[in-house]
């Protein structure tokens, strides 16, 4: 496993606790982009997305190709009160759960990468595949913070 993958996974935490840097609860609830995510609901996703990658993962390190149960991110958002969480809390959480699981994924020999589980959406997938998939819906959403920050002129 190429090293600076893990690297990239652990430094989201960081970069995501900048993104909001500065933000006033105003700020990280209004709609600048109507009809989008607030920066503060995008954060919440982030850790509620995360801790849910890190558990599948897990799985995979684990268990003999386990189960890894999809969710409908829209009723997460509608029914998990986004609005009322810290989204600065949420980045520390963030930042610290991909800090600590970067340790374990550093340990595993090569071949643990090739590890399968199930996703009752996606069928089977590797543990390199929700590594790199992590990574990515990180990115992605992170350009839609700092999209957000500038037409809030932040």
């Amino acid at each position: 496993m190429d090293g600076s993958l893990i690297d990239q996974y652990e430094s989201g935490g960081e970069k995501l606790r900048q993104a909001i840097k500065g933000l006033s609860r105003e700020d990280l609830t209004a709609f600048p982009v109507p009809g989008t995510w607030s920066i503060q609901q995008i954060v919440i996703h982030l850790v509620d997305s995360d801790l849910i990658g890190a558990d599948r993962m897990k799985r995979i390190i684990a268990e003999e190709n386990p189960t890894l149960v999809g969710y409908d991110q829209d009723k997460f958002v509608a029914n998990l009160f986004y609005d009322e969480q810290s989204a600065n809390d949420a980045a520390e959480i963030f930042d610290r759960n991909r800090r600590l699981f970067a340790k374990v994924l550093r340990k595993l020999p090569e071949s643990a990468f090739a590890r399968k589980g199930t996703h009752t959406e996606r069928g089977v997938v590797t543990l390199e595949q929700q590594l790199k998939g992590y990574v990515q819906h990180f990115e992605h959403h992170l350009k839609f913070v700092v999209e957000k920050r500038k037409k809030m002129g932040k």
